[in-house]
């Protein structure tokens, strides 16, 4: 065998040893037998007479079997071709072509055992709830406004990136231009996980589009997170207590005009909690949502109310506007975004704008677990 082989061979077999290693200690942390146990107890679940007569408990049953599937996969995978490249280095040491194919399954099963670690940072109880994002402009007028139309983009990119659905429940025009609020929920594995990151007051810097003398211009929009809860929790709200309108949702003009009152806000007395919703044709649906994003936002609530991390608490109350900004984007006059509790940053702004948001969410991540 050539030096550069043997060499070659040796780091290979180095790297498998540790990834190796790093896999077998994700088995604990990930519950994998715990998970697979599950499985089984939801497919007895589904084979049991009667199960698919209840279409959402069947529902329910599917996606949570998905869930644990799709880790389980993931970490046999791992386990298959760390295993796999092990026997094959042994039989194959000094074959260029073999080796070289070898590195490529090495590189697979690094990038697997990276993203199970990083599951591992998902400890929250709601770190696997669909997520709703509620965005709303700041200071900047227009210029607020149409930013805050590009983060609803940013977000609805960064859900298609990453094959979660995203529902856009409620938006407001701004008075000239781009968008004064919205509300999306993004539904997938670890939505809530990932996107509780994004909580806080986003800042850009750019020469206006708006201003015919091409001047620099400031603008904020805050994005709350919060998790979507499921039915399986109760959430008590007393007739008494909500104060609900109507109102005939805006459109397009024309023949695409809602000529119904359709659109709910619902006012929760106790608390000051107000949702809206205007999205669907039918006022039943925007009750039933707005129910939901209600219930969702009590729930919220009253697990801030018995968190002993306070800081974290409030996150949520940061005054939109000048100093209390978790990232800042930089277009002009030079090109940055930076987020300001991690310190981690890229000149790639167009990435970042079009939904490229996971160096950002692993960087908070890490920063979180080192804290």
């Amino acid at each position: 065998m050539s030096k550069d082989l043997m060499q070659q061979s040796g780091e290979l077999k180095r790297k498998l040893e540790d990834l190796s290693e790093r896999l077998a200690a994700l088995a604990g942390p990930l519950a994998v037998e715990e998970k697979m146990r599950r499985v089984e107890d939801l497919d007895a679940m589904a084979q049991s007479e009667g199960f698919w007569e209840d279409a959402e408990r069947a529902s329910a049953v599917q996606q949570e079997r998905s869930k644990l599937i799709k880790v389980l996969e993931q970490f046999q995978n791992a386990r298959a071709i760390a295993d796999d490249s092990i026997e094959l280095l042994a039989m194959v040491e000094d074959d260029a072509e073999s080796l070289q194919a070898i590195a490529l399954e090495v590189e697979t099963l690094d990038n697997l055992v990276r993203a199970m670690e990083m599951r591992r940072m998902f400890s929250g109880e709601q770190d696997d709830c669909d997520a709703i994002i509620e965005l709303s402009a700041g200071a900047g007028g227009v210029e607020a406004c149409d930013w805050t139309e590009m983060l609803v983009r940013m977000y609805v990119r960064f859900a298609e990136r990453n094959g979660f659905s995203v529902e856009l429940v409620d938006k407001r025009a701004g008075e000239e231009a781009g968008t004064k609020s919205a509300t999306l929920i993004v539904r997938g594995d670890l939505a809530y996980g990932s996107l509780r990151s994004e909580q806080g007051v986003h800042r850009l810097v750019r020469i206006s589009p708006f201003d015919s003398n091409a001047r620099r211009h400031t603008s904020f929009s805050a994005v709350a997170v919060t998790p979507e809860i499921d039915d399986s929790i109760e959430i008590e709200v007393k007739k008494e207590d909500l104060r609900v309108e109507t109102m005939r949702a805006g459109g397009a003009g024309g023949q695409h005009v809602n000529k119904t009152d359709s659109a709910v806000r619902f006012t929760h007395l106790p608390t000051g909690i107000s949702v809206h919703c205007a999205q669907e044709r039918s006022q039943q649906k925007n009750r039933n949502l707005a129910m939901k994003l209600l219930k969702s936002k009590l729930y919220e609530l009253e697990l801030r109310k018995q968190m002993a991390e306070k800081d974290k608490l409030e996150a949520a109350k940061m005054e939109n506007s000048f100093g209390s900004q978790i990232r800042n984007y930089v277009m002009a006059p030079y090109r940055l975004v930076k987020d300001l509790r991690t310190s981690h940053e890229t000149s790639q702004v167009d990435n970042v704008l079009d939904g490229e948001l996971q160096p950002f969410i692993e960087a908070y991540l890490l920063n979180q677990a080192a804290s």
